[in-house]
């Protein structure tokens, strides 16, 4: 009776492990846990490599990506906007960023919808302004602010705006309110003769018009560049002015600068020396020795720019020979060239001019179509 009452009053063992009901061993308890923590680590790392290769863009179709991710949050529960963070937005808007990734703008007509076919399935864009009401559409020309929609998330896109253009159809007389543009070839019904090899459509005159006015001349159209810096010089106090301007050419520039600073070069200082050109002023403006009637600057998709980032006004010396000459300009041909082999699509002119009264040497950049290769005179290009 006394041993059964000593039993009875005896504290249960403490527990040697985790595992000691279920009689495994020490040994075997070992092995258990290195096992777990090896599980966890390679959970742990397979979701930091989905995350870095998201980020960079790496996954194929089928792996979460920035734009799955978005998709998998159209739930009506679902999201708010601290979810679409700057990254996302970069993502889903990427294919409206040219091949240069830095576009900032879309240009297109009144009434256009504003499109990406890289959004996933439950997303859209759509315009952040009263006049608007989340419409994906311009109801009049002017600059939009862009905004994307998932689910119950909107979240502007702040570095990004539609412009839609004013139709060629309010031009008259030449102008527009009281700008004066001119006329462009073939605008009266004659055919246009393109030269060999160029695109036909290149040659026809522009659909319509940027309204720019005091207050959105600075809007970027890509990190580099502004409305502003495609004006033509003329007609300093006539509001609005209008502009053409084709985004291929203002994406093919920005790839330019981009490979001109993989090589080492501060391109922070580009400078447009002559954008667009009204038919008008192409003809009879400033110095026109050396204008082709048929100049690109007239279609919008040509730019003569030299790079000035030690901010003395004329162009740096790109080739360290201790002078500024037209062979700096060379250098910049030389991205052209390396950019054109890599984006067919973007196949232009480029002209190198050297320095003239007023002006150091610069570089003609356009995408016309087709290859054009030339060494200008000081009257310009």
């Amino acid at each position: 009776m006394l041993n059964v009452a000593e039993r009875a009053l005896q504290l249960p063992e403490q527990p040697t492990s985790r595992w000691h009901r279920a009689g495994v061993t020490s040994r075997t308890e070992r092995w258990l846990e290195l096992g777990g923590y090896a599980l966890v680590l390679v959970l742990a790392m397979g979701w930091t490599w989905t995350i870095i290769m998201a980020g960079m863009g790496r996954l194929d179709d089928g792996v979460a990506t920035p734009a799955s991710i978005a998709a998998s949050l159209t739930s009506a529960d679902g999201p708010t906007a601290a979810y679409l963070t700057d990254a996302t937005l970069m993502a889903l808007t990427g294919e409206l960023r040219g091949a240069s990734g830095k576009l900032r703008a879309q240009i297109s007509p009144i009434g256009a919808p504003l499109e990406a076919d890289s959004l996933p399935s439950g997303a859209h864009l759509q315009l952040e302004s009263p006049e608007a009401s989340g419409s994906d559409a311009a109801p009049k020309a002017g600059i939009w602010k862009v905004a994307v929609a998932i689910g119950n998330a909107i979240k502007p896109v702040t570095d990004f705006n539609l412009i839609s253009i004013r139709p060629r159809s309010d031009k008259q007389n030449g102008r527009v309110g009281l700008y004066l543009l001119g006329s462009w070839p073939g605008e009266s019904g004659r055919r246009v003769a393109a030269p060999k090899g160029a695109p036909v459509a290149r040659y026809q005159p522009p659909s319509g018009f940027i309204e720019v006015t005091p207050e959105n001349a600075d809007t970027k159209v890509s990190e580099h560049f502004k409305l502003r810096d495609f004006l033509t010089h003329d007609q300093a106090n006539v509001w609005p002015k209008y502009l053409v301007l084709d985004l291929r050419n203002v994406d093919k520039m920005e790839l330019v600068l981009s490979d001109l600073a993989s090589r080492g070069v501060d391109v922070s200082g580009v400078k447009v020396l002559s954008g667009f050109r009204t038919p008008q002023y192409n003809k009879g403006g400033g110095n026109t020795a050396g204008r082709a009637g048929l100049s690109r600057h007239m279609y919008g998709d040509a730019a003569d720019i030299y790079i000035d980032s030690n901010k003395d006004g004329v162009m740096d010396d790109l080739n360290h020979d201790g002078r500024i000459t037209i062979a700096d300009s060379r250098v910049v041909q030389q991205a052209v060239d390396r950019v054109e082999a890599a984006h067919p699509e973007l196949v232009g002119g480029a002209g190198i001019y050297p320095a003239a009264a007023g002006h150091g040497p610069f570089i003609h950049i356009d995408t016309r179509g087709y290859r054009a290769r030339w060494v200008g005179g000081p009257g310009g290009g």
